[in-house]
């Protein structure tokens, strides 16, 4: 009897233990991911990024633990992008520019006037030319472009109007650190001025450049309009961002694990996308309620003189790439 007893009891001890190194090993097995941005926590880009962690980690049953850093908290834009190859983050969502820098095929999307709206923009990152470029940029980088979600249309604010290309001649305006973006003001004789994205209001507001080009909602989030009087719908670039996933992290995931975070960043690009176009179409009225002068502007002096100035080849580009993605419908 307390032989059997004994053995009862050493059977409950050892199934108990079993349990408790299971548990043990559950909260073990969770992995922790950083994913970086440098936009505000109102912004589409930082909700929809918070959702998306939410959900990875439900449909992995909490395996992955994703917390979004936002608003350049864990650096600039280039520095994130770098972090992705240093191990240092570990999902970004990031303009493909500076993805290009490693993989230049990726920058011909910023070359001006390529895209003629965001449903162009859409149809390109649904392609086989963009199925091809994620292919050959996680072949150069191992890093996984996941999604693509619509940023919006550049357009121009200053502190004085303008309504051609001729009128935009010798505006210092800040551009991001990328040749395409100096494309435009350069072939319109202005002088771009590279900044990164965190330092553009203050730059504003000291007067160190007189201009700077954004979208309307990034406009609205960045609260530039505080410091600037016209806003110019240029639209020399339609703008969009990618998700991305660090070779470290893309790597050790499971077929069912990359199904799951693919279709959860396809699912939230979308949702941002959704948000940034119903947003983009109520701005402008907004935008003249705040004082501020919208003008629009012979869009065809800009291409003209884009075109003329700065061929796709200058820029490194292939023109094949060029008549493919011009040509979606």
């Amino acid at each position: 009897m307390k032989r059997t007893l004994l053995k009862s009891m050493l059977a409950t001890t050892a199934s108990a233990a079993m349990v408790a190194l299971a548990v043990a090993g559950s909260a073990f097995a969770q992995t922790k991911l950083k994913w970086a941005h440098v936009y505000e926590t109102s912004e589409p880009y930082h909700t929809e990024s918070v959702w998306a962690a939410e959900e990875i980690k439900k449909r992995t049953n909490g395996k992955f633990d994703i917390q979004v850093f936002p608003a350049s908290s864990l650096g600039k834009e280039t520095d994130i992008n770098q972090g992705m190859q240093l191990g240092t983050v570990d999902m970004i969502i990031s303009g493909p520019s500076f993805a290009a820098r490693s993989y230049p095929r990726l920058g011909i999307a910023y070359y001006p006037f390529i895209f003629r709206d965001a449903d162009h923009l859409l149809a390109y990152s649904k392609s086989d030319v963009f199925k091809e470029m994620i292919e050959g940029y996680r072949a150069k980088t191992g890093i996984q472009i996941l999604a693509y979600t619509y940023y919006g249309a550049r357009h121009t604010t200053s502190q004085t109007a303008f309504t051609n290309c001729a009128g935009m001649k010798g505006l210092k305006i800040r551009v991001p650190d990328v040749p395409v973006y100096v494309a435009t003001p350069k072939a319109c004789g202005a002088n771009p001025t590279p900044l990164a994205f965190a330092e553009v209001y203050l730059a504003l507001q000291n007067k160190t450049v007189d201009a700077q080009e954004n979208p309307l909602t990034t406009i609205e989030a960045k609260k530039f309009y505080e410091v600037q009087k016209h806003i110019m719908l240029t639209g020399h670039v339609v703008d969009g961002l990618t998700t991305q996933v660090a070779p470290h992290v893309w790597n050790k995931l499971s077929d069912a694990e990359k199904k799951i975070f693919t279709e959860v960043a396809l699912e939230a690009a979308a949702r941002a996308t959704a948000q940034i176009k119903k947003r983009e179409a109520e701005l402008v009225a907004e935008f003249k309620k705040k004082g501020l002068g919208v003008h629009e502007v012979d869009r065809k002096s800009f291409v003209d003189a884009v075109l003329k100035s700065t061929s796709v080849e200058s820029l490194g580009f292939d023109k094949k790439d060029y008549d493919r993605i011009v040509g979606i419908k």
